[in-house]
């Protein structure tokens, strides 16, 4: 009996030692949660893929990300979408108004929005273009752009995590989420679609600390 009982308490402990390892301390038990935990802790770099869009002049993404003092919002979308991407829409365009609405508050000025689509074959800088005007996007808060290459886009979606599965009737089921930037153009949050204030308000807060601590 004794036996059985220390064997009971190791496996008893064992198990636990697991549980808590893969849930980092029992901080989260999906993987969604775990991927959200470790690029918190462990901001990701993108990768260096060339870029297209209108209004825009960097020839890759991590060059338009990493801009002094500035935080970049990004979501993942297609223009043809009529599911996802139209919440995604509406949550920028909310965050638009708000930018624009609340220009004293500390951080706002450096606070940009940036959808990355990730059908580069339909969606060139016509389309980009076309869309943004559908959503009453001002270039100067809200740029749009694609990654024309197919590998470098499957790279980028990779590197950050982002799940693209195409339907086989040219549409796409993919996870929808706000991605937050620091100015050195690293990953550092991400915030559920339904967390547009606080992934708002993380953004200014981010903004304000990263101005504070640039150089005078």
């Amino acid at each position: 009996m004794l036996r059985t009982a220390v064997f009971s308490l190791l496996v008893l402990l064992c198990g636990w030692g697991a549980a808590t390892w893969l849930t980092h301390d029992f901080q989260v038990w999906t993987e969604e949660g775990s991927r959200r935990l470790d690029v918190a802790l462990y901001p990701v770099a993108p990768p260096t893929v060339p870029i297209q869009g209108p209004y825009v002049t960097a020839s890759d993404l991590p060059q338009l990300l990493a801009q002094p003092g500035r935080v970049t919002v990004v979501d993942f979308i297609y223009t043809h979408c009529q599911t996802v991407c139209l919440a995604l829409g509406s949550s920028f365009q909310q965050i638009q108004t708000e930018l624009k609405s609340g220009r004293p508050i500390a951080g706002n000025d450096d606070v940009r929005l940036l959808s990355i689509s990730f059908d580069g074959t339909r969606d060139d800088r016509a389309a980009l273009k076309s869309y943004a005007a559908r959503l009453n996007a001002d270039p100067d808060l809200w740029r749009f752009v694609r990654v024309p290459q197919p590998s470098e886009q499957q790279a980028l979606l990779r590197r950050l995590g982002v799940v693209v599965i195409p339907d086989g009737r040219g549409d796409y089921e993919h996870n929808a989420a706000l991605l937050v930037f620091n100015d050195r153009g690293h990953l550092v949050r991400i915030f559920d679609l339904a967390e547009r204030e606080l992934a708002l308000n993380y953004a200014r807060h981010l903004a304000k600390l990263q101005t504070a601590k640039a150089p005078a």
